[in-house]
C-alpha cells in the first residue's frame, strides 16, 4: 500500500489491500475503497462513496497522434460526489464529475470532460467518451457506447448495446473535424437495444427509438421510430409519457 503524506483522508475510511493514493487526493468520511485501487493525484471522493476492486480513478488521458477529440491540456481534478458507487475494474479519468448518488457498474470507462448528474446509472461495461454531458436520473445499460461530444438530458433511457456515433466521414479527411458531434437525447427520450444513432442527431423529448433501429434524421418529441433507416411508427402512448409517471 502507498498513501502520500500529501493526501487527506477522513474518518471511518476503509482501505483494501495494495491501494495507491497519490498527492493531493481528498477522501472524505465513511468512504470504502476496495483492493488494488489506484487513486491518482488530486482526485476528490466525497462522503459515503464506495469504490470497487482494481479500479483506477483520476487517470490522465493518453493522446494518439490520429485522435481528433482528445486534447492535450491541463485537466481539473476528478470529483466523485457523495454516496457514489463505483464497481470493480472501472477507469474514470481526471476531469470528470460524478454527481451525488451516481452508480457505475463493473468494467465501465468514463473519460475526461464528462459530467454525470445525480442518481444516474452507468451500467456494466458502458463507455462514456470525452466532452459528454449526462443529466440526472438517466439509465445507460450494459455495454452501451456513448461517443464523444454527446448530450443526454434528464430521465433518458439507453438500452444495452446502443451505439452513438459522431463522425460522418469515418475517420478520413481533415474536413471531418469541423463537424464532429454526437447525438443529443432530449429529456425523457428512450433508445431500444442495439439501436445506432448517427452523428449530430437530435432525439426529441419523450421520443422512443425501437430496438435495432438506425436513426439517420432527427426524431420529433413523443414519437415512436423503428426500422432501418428509422421511420415514424406511431405516437408514444400517453401512459408512457414522462409527465404521467409517478416519481419517488
Amino acid at each position: 500500500m502507498y498513501i502520500s503524506d500529501k493526501a487527506k483522508i477522513g474518518k471511518n475510511v476503509k482501505l483494501g489491500h495494495n491501494v495507491v493514493i497519490e498527492d493531493g487526493v481528498i477522501i472524505e468520511n465513511n468512504v470504502q475503497i476496495g483492493h488494488n485501487v489506484v487513486i491518482r493525484e488530486g482526485t476528490i471522493i466525497r462522503e459515503g462513496s464506495v469504490v470497487g476492486d482494481n479500479t483506477v480513478l483520476g487517470k490522465k488521458p493518453f493522446k494518439a497522434k490520429a485522435s481528433a477529440t482528445t486534447e492535450e491540456k491541463e485537466l481539473p481534478s476528478l470529483v466523485i460526489g457523495n454516496f457514489v458507487t463505483i464497481g470493480a475494474l472501472c477507469v474514470i479519468y481526471r476531469g470528470a464529475i460524478l454527481s451525488d448518488f451516481v452508480f457505475v457498474g463493473d468494467l465501465a470507462s468514463i473519460r475526461e470532460d464528462v459530467k454525470i448528474g445525480e442518481y444516474t446509472i452507468i451500467g456494466r461495461g458502458v463507455t462514456v467518451e470525452n466532452k459528454t454531458q449526462i443529466g440526472k436520473y438517466v439509465k445507460i445499460e450494459t455495454e452501451a457506447y456513448i461517443t464523444a461530444i454527446s448530450n443526454i438530458e434528464d430521465f433518458c433511457f439507453v438500452a444495452p448495446e446502443v451505439t452513438f456515433t459522431n463522425d460522418n466521414f469515418l475517420g478520413r479527411t481533415e474536413e471531418r473535424k469541423k463537424y464532429f458531434k454526437g447525438p443529443t437525447l432530449k429529456k425523457g427520450a428512450r433508445i431500444g437495444a442495439n439501436a445506432t444513432i448517427l452523428p449530430g442527431i437530435v432525439i426529441g423529448e419523450d421520443a422512443l427509438v425501437a430496438a435495432g433501429a438506425v436513426v439517420t434524421k432527427d426524431i420529433p418529441s413523443k414519437k415512436v421510430y423503428a426500422g432501418v433507416p428509422a421511420r415514424e411508427l406511431k405516437d408514444v402512448p400517453a401512459d408512457e409519457l414522462l409527465e404521467n409517471q409517478k416519481r419517488k
